[in-house]
């Protein structure tokens, strides 16, 4: 059986077409980290919180391998990582002051993944990357 493709199966979100329009977007869950600062600093915050993202999308991704199962689990792509950027005070965006950037990024998650699942992924995650998820939220729009 294919793997499910957040991408293909949803063009419209992800592969949008060239002529701009106005599209419905319904419901959906993330694993969200929010941050402050220039996103090219190495070692930054948002290289980390890019790599809590991956490490947590994985762990459920690949649970289906180990002890903690999933009700209504079923294979998939890992979608792309989405950001939100802002700056406090600034019409527009000041390119020339990264430093000053409030971002939140996210990951989608497959409607089958529930708080207590998440709560397990990062725990999960945290113990087997030693990498400190706790920064990450879930956002069930369920």
């Amino acid at each position: 059986m294919k793997a499910f493709d957040f991408k293909k199966e949803y063009k419209e979100f992800y592969l949008p077409k060239n002529q701009p329009k106005i599209i419905l977007v319904p419901p959906m869950n993330y694993i969200a980290v929010r941050g402050q600062g220039n996103p090219n600093n190495e070692g930054g915050a948002y290289k980390r919180a890019i790599g809590v993202l991956y490490a947590i999308a994985y762990t459920i991704k690949m649970s289906y391998k180990g002890p903690h199962k999933i009700d209504g689990y079923f294979e998939y792509v890992v979608p792309p990582s989405e950001g939100f950027w802002w700056q406090d005070n600034v019409v527009g965006v000041d390119y020339g002051n990264k430093d000053s950037f409030n971002w939140i990024s996210v990951i989608r998650l497959p409607d089958f993944v529930t708080k207590d699942d998440f709560d397990w992924a990062v725990e999960e995650a945290t113990k087997k990357k030693k990498l400190n998820c706790y920064s990450a939220e879930l956002f069930d729009n369920r």
